[in-house]
């Protein structure tokens, strides 16, 4: 579901022009989740993915599709903050996992977000 590295978008609207449904439709609404919470974040794609960045310059965040489910990238510290409530959710190093279909979970997310960008300004945590 990325496209191929000869047509990496340059846009967070480049690529979601490039994927297919239902990843683009979930991409979609994880964005404005996320423009919701970090209002003040610059958009932008880093290694071929939406990355949403902090003013100062540092990753906040980022989302990555795959063929059976999207991503959402964090901080491994930020996982680890609510390690309690994504008991029994798939995840990664820092990485949340979201099939396709399956409910968002949308509070928890916006928790997450806000905590990540509290750990970056109060706390100095850069990206991984």
């Amino acid at each position: 579901m990325t496209p191929p590295p000869a047509a990496r978008p340059t846009t967070i609207d480049e690529y979601l022009a490039a994927v297919q449904e239902p990843a683009r439709s979930l991409i979609a609404q994880l964005r404005a989740l996320v423009r919701e919470e970090l209002p003040a974040a610059d958009e932008a794609i880093r290694w071929g993915n939406p990355a949403f960045v902090h003013p100062g310059g540092t990753i906040l965040l980022m989302l990555s599709v795959h063929k059976a489910h999207a991503n959402v990238a964090f901080t491994p510290s930020t996982k680890e903050a609510f390690a309690a409530e994504l008991e029994g959710v798939e995840t990664g190093k820092g990485t949340i996992k979201l099939h396709y279909g399956d409910p968002v979970p949308e509070e928890l997310l916006r928790r997450m977000i806000r905590h990540r960008l509290a750990e970056h300004e109060d706390d100095g945590v850069g990206w991984m």
